[in-house]
Order: C-alpha cells, then structure tokens, then sequence
C-alpha cells in the first residue's frame, strides 16, 4: 500500500508540472516499451485491450479479463499505471476501487457513456458515482487519480454539435468539483473548443492530438494531460498488416 499510495502521488503530481504525455499502452511488452522510451507513466487503453482478448470495445470484455490484462501490465513497468476502466463495469464503488488497487493501479478513466441504453448517462447521478469512487479511494487509504472522460463531443453522446461544447463545460464542472483530479473531454477536434475547456474549468485537462492540436498547441493552451488511446495498437497492427500480406506475396 506505500509504494501505490507514492506511485499515485506522483501521477497526481506529474499532472501540476510538465504536460504529462500518455501513449497508450496495451501489454506487458508495450508497456515495457513505453517506460523504456522515458515516459514516467503508462496509461492502459480499454479498446485496444479489448481487441487484444477478442472482444469489442466499450465494455464489451469481462472486467477481470481486461483487470488481469491491467495487472501483468503494473507487474512489468516500475511507474505509476492508469487504467482505463472504461464506466467503470457496474461495479459499486468500493469494489471498483479495491479491484483497480489489487492490479497495482494508482490511476483510472471513468466515462460517462451509457454502454447499454446508449447517449450519455445523467450527468447528476454520475456526479455522485464519481464522489462515492473518490471517497472509496480516500477510505482505502490510496488517492487513486481520477481522469473523468466526458463524452459530449463523441457523435454517439445523441448531443447536437451546437450544443457539445456547453454540455461538455456543464459536466466537467460537475465531475470536478466531485473529486474528479483531471477532466478528458475526448472527441474535441477544434483549438478554440479545447482552450474554452481549459479556461472554464480551471482544473487538469486531458487532450488529443489531430488536426489543429499538436503537442505544441496542446502544451500552449495549458493542457495538463495528453493520451493517444488505441492509435499505437492500431498502428502496430497496421504494420503487422502490410508485413504478413508482403510475406504471403513473397511465398
């Protein structure tokens, strides 16, 4: 419990100091990888894990699957490991809590998607889940670091684009003041939506990289956090494409 109680305070550290950069980790191998390249965190991505074991996206693998693909993970890497834990699994609270701390992980994703009813769950009720994960954190004795993912901007939120961006500040402050230690509104693709974000909510933020945000801009509108997700496992694959279709050419 004293080296994750330290690994979790330097996540929640690494989040007041230099932008923190996350690509995105899926395996013991490429966590290795990541630590090996410099980078003082490994954060999970849940897509590219459930691909891994077979299964789609959005909790659509068993939590112990992905928690056990969670824990080889923490057992390889010396830093501090974020889980993307996806909603969360309709674990209570404390469960949720103790789960993510018996796989070594000092950090979590929460999303406020509604993977079975679809469109995004009430941004109240969640508000108060995210306290009771917080408080479970505090009652274990660890202060997990909680990244929570707003999805407003995501086309399957059901939000029409003119009012993403004030559905997205509505939630973040709510998840925020919660307990919340960063707030990830995924999906966002403009510059002026992003540094409306940051400005309103005056809290850690977690950014994306794309067209108009590159690191600069992101490091430029005060981002405090940026993940990649699946994109390094999708490019791994990719690779491993174009390398066996070029062998079966070859034969």
């Amino acid at each position: 419990m004293t080296d994750l109680r330290a690994h979790a305070e330097t996540l929640r550290e690494l989040h007041g100091k230099e932008m923190l950069v996350l690509p995105n980790a899926w395996d013991a191998v490429s966590a290795t990888v990541v630590v090996e390249a410099g980078f003082p965190v490994v954060a999970t991505a849940s897509a590219a894990i459930s691909a891994m074991l077979g299964y789609p996206d959005g909790q659509g693998a068993p939590w112990q699957e992905m928690f056990a693909a969670a824990a080889r993970i923490a057992r390889a890497v010396p830093v501090p490991v974020t889980v993307d834990a996806e909603a969360g699994y309709g674990l209570p609270p404390r469960e949720l809590v103790d789960r993510l701390l018996d796989t070594g992980a000092v950090g979590c994703n929460l999303e406020d998607t509604d993977h079975q009813a679809g469109g995004l769950v009430d941004a109240g009720a969640h508000a108060e889940w995210l306290a009771s994960v917080r408080s479970a954190a505090d009652d274990a004795g660890v202060p997990i670091v909680i990244n929570a993912r707003v999805d407003a901007f995501l086309p399957s939120s059901g939000i029409a684009e003119p009012d993403r961006l004030a559905e997205a500040m509505r939630r973040g402050r709510l998840y925020r003041d919660a307990g919340a230690d960063c707030v990830y509104p995924i999906g966002v693709r403009h510059k002026r939506d992003l540094a409306a974000l940051v400005a309103d909510l005056a809290c850690p933020v977690n950014g994306n990289t794309g067209d108009e945000l590159d690191l600069a801009t992101l490091r430029d509108l005060g981002v405090a956090r940026v993940s990649y997700g699946p994109r390094f496992y999708r490019a791994a694959m990719d690779d491993l494409k174009t390398r066996v279709r070029e062998l079966i050419q070859a034969t």
